[in-house]
């Protein structure tokens, strides 16, 4: 008997009856995903469905989600800090006048959230 395509990438069955059931296993190695991640699985599976069930079906998407998370909290703090250096946002600033800091440094980071979601989360 030809082997289906399931045997052939590695898969086998175990008989029940009269049915061959296929032996699937979740992976053990989970991790964590945090905002990014999650907001990047929610755009996968509302606008890429192919590519979001094949990367589900193959055991990949968590960690996929995972590494887009890490990559996007890099970029997050790094163009918080490139944006902070360039408008001048200092230590001596915060100790003079924080509502001024906070105000500034919220800034920089609401606009170094919406580069991260459209050249990584939303691409």
């Amino acid at each position: 008997m030809e082997k289906s395509l399931f045997e052939q990438i590695g898969g086998s069955y175990t008989q029940a009856g009269d049915y061959l059931l296929p032996n699937l296993t979740v992976p053990e190695e989970q991790k964590d995903i945090g905002i990014w991640g999650q907001r990047h699985a929610r755009y996968l599976k509302q606008y890429h469905k192919i590519l979001y069930y094949n990367l589900l079906a193959r055991g990949k998407l968590n960690a996929h989600l995972a590494e887009i998370d890490r990559q996007a909290e890099d970029m997050l703090s790094r163009l918080v800090k490139q944006m902070a250096e360039k408008q001048g946002i200092t230590e001596q600033l915060k100790e003079t006048n924080q509502m001024l800091w906070v105000g500034r440094m919220n800034a920089c980071h609401n606009a170094a959230a919406e580069i991260v979601n459209n050249e990584l989360i939303f691409a």
